[in-house]
């Protein structure tokens, strides 16, 4: 039969944990009002300047910026934007599996990561393959504009100028959890580069066909140029905002249940507490009353 001590014992245990996850729902709860609201007012920016872009790059006739070139298909570069913390739920397991699948979709090509958050690079460090570079502590702060910048210059650097020792990226790709409410994320793995797509005049699927016509002041070539690299250090930037949003949503789902969880378990022990006190209080009746028969 369970000790009572020890069954009072695992339950204080439990309600301290319940205590705990309660107030991390709380924090992750407030955290995630204000990323909801910094992606919300993200996204408008970001979809209307690749339906600009891609309106532009049709007219821009024979010009080709270098963020356009299509190259090769050997040598992948995958930005991995994760968490720093867990406690989050499958939020990171998903987005490693997709990683580890692409590499091995991809055993003869070249791929490096580079990694955003503490859970992306511990991961990939433990596979041994190979990282260009890491960024830990980013996504557990609030992110601003510049921060994501400088990730996006890095990716360009990367992608167009020649390395000793590397060779140039042939594609980028960008794999991170997209914001869509508290208790939904879904998973983004998409080519940033290339932008192939612009010069072909494509806009993304989630866009409608612009219809817009616009007058330039400069040539369509000029205006490229100052306008690409600009975009893709705005994807990069949208990218953590929804990384972190969907990350506090995560997390304030995993605790919600996890408190849930723990009023079950104190329950079931209070249950199982309450009947091996009164067996214990029947078995002392019930030597009393042997005890007394006898005499």
């Amino acid at each position: 039969m369970p000790n009572l001590q020890g069954i009072r014992r695992r339950i204080r245990s439990v309600k301290n944990m319940r205590q705990i996850t309660k107030a991390m729902k709380l924090v992750s709860a407030s955290k995630l009002a204000r990323a909801q609201s910094r992606i919300t007012a993200a996204r408008p920016y970001s979809v209307k300047l690749r339906e600009m872009l891609s309106n532009l790059a049709s007219r821009a006739g024979e010009y080709q910026h270098p963020l356009m070139e299509v190259r090769g298909d050997e040598h992948y570069l995958v930005v991995l934007i994760t968490s720093d913390k867990g406690l989050c739920g499958a939020f990171n397991t998903y987005l490693l599996k997709t990683a580890l699948q692409f590499v091995k979709d991809n055993p003869n090509k070249k791929i490096e990561f580079l990694c955003i958050g503490r859970k992306a690079r511990d991961f990939v460090r433990r596979r041994n393959i190979s990282i260009v570079n890491e960024y830990v502590g980013l996504v557990s702060k609030t992110i601003n504009y510049t921060e994501g910048s400088k990730i996006g210059e890095e990716i360009i650097k990367l992608f167009t100028e020649e390395v000793e020792g590397n060779s140039r990226p042939d594609k980028v790709f960008i794999l991170y959890n997209e914001f869509k409410s508290a208790i939904q994320q879904n998973q983004v793995f998409n080519q940033i580069l290339p932008l192939a797509s612009l010069n072909q005049g494509e806009v993304d699927y989630k866009l409608a066909a612009s219809a817009t016509d616009y007058i330039y002041e400069q040539p369509p070539a000029d205006i490229l140029s100052r306008l690409l690299p600009h975009y893709v250090e705005t994807q990069i930037f949208t990218a953590l905002l929804d990384s972190v949003a969907a990350e506090h949503g995560a997390r304030m789902s995993a605790m919600d249940s996890a408190s849930k969880n723990a009023t079950e378990v104190i329950n079931k022990l209070t249950l199982g507490m309450n009947r091996v006190r009164q067996a214990a209080i029947t078995r002392e009746i019930i030597e009393v009353v042997s005890g007394a028969a006898a005499l």
